[in-house]
């Protein structure tokens, strides 16, 4: 019972601890509010989202998704548009004066959560190519233990995330940092979505 806890454990954070652009994505909105609270739609979404992919690829589901190119295609197109339309909104912020900058409404936190979950194939490709053929290995009750193992490291990780982006934001009285770091994140993101094109590129 011990092995597949600990091996979803390690599995999960081998995987989501490199900076990607979800990553990125809950740090910058954690610094930019003032409080947690305000970030909770962000960590929420992200939250449900891997859950929703990491029990999809343990299921099998998504594979069957995936095997299908056309949708494997639209997949990638979508994320493309939604990861440059998100990088735009982080970069263009220095538009707006340090005193009046105004953070994500709750709606567009959770819209731009779900695109950089969703719609992010190499999340996809990540979830269903390691966790998917790892949990294959258990069954019964040591299959449920390394899938709440795997959930658990993701959301533990986006409060954190947050956590850590809010402790920066409270430094920066200015706010100066902040839009540095909308800035770092959106060349970040940027980077994500040319990865993400030349995959699509190679597919076609």
């Amino acid at each position: 019972m011990l092995q597949p806890a600990v091996h979803g454990l390690l599995l999960a954070l081998g995987l989501i601890l490199p900076l990607g652009a979800q990553n990125v994505f809950v740090f910058n909105q954690g610094a930019n509010h003032k409080s947690i609270y305000k970030s909770l739609p962000v960590i929420i979404t992200a939250g449900l989202c891997d859950t929703l992919l990491i029990l999809l690829a343990i299921l099998g589901v998504s594979l069957i998704l995936l095997s299908l190119p056309v949708l494997q295609i639209t997949i990638y197109c979508i994320g493309i548009v939604f990861l440059s339309y998100m990088a735009w909104s982080l970069w263009t912020s220095h538009q707006y004066q340090l005193q009046t900058y105004k953070p994500m409404t709750a709606k567009k936190q959770i819209g731009f959560a779900l695109s950089v979950s969703l719609l992010n194939p190499h999340a996809i490709m990540d979830t269903i190519g390691v966790i998917g053929t790892s949990a294959a290995i258990y069954e019964g009750v040591e299959k449920v233990v390394f899938s709440i193992a795997t959930v658990l490291v993701s959301w533990f990780w986006f409060f954190i995330l947050a956590i850590v982006g809010k402790i920066i934001g409270y430094v920066d009285k200015t706010g100066k940092y902040i839009l540095v770091l909308n800035k770092c994140s959106a060349i970040i993101i940027i980077i994500v979505a040319l990865m993400i094109l030349k995959q699509l590129i190679a597919i076609i």
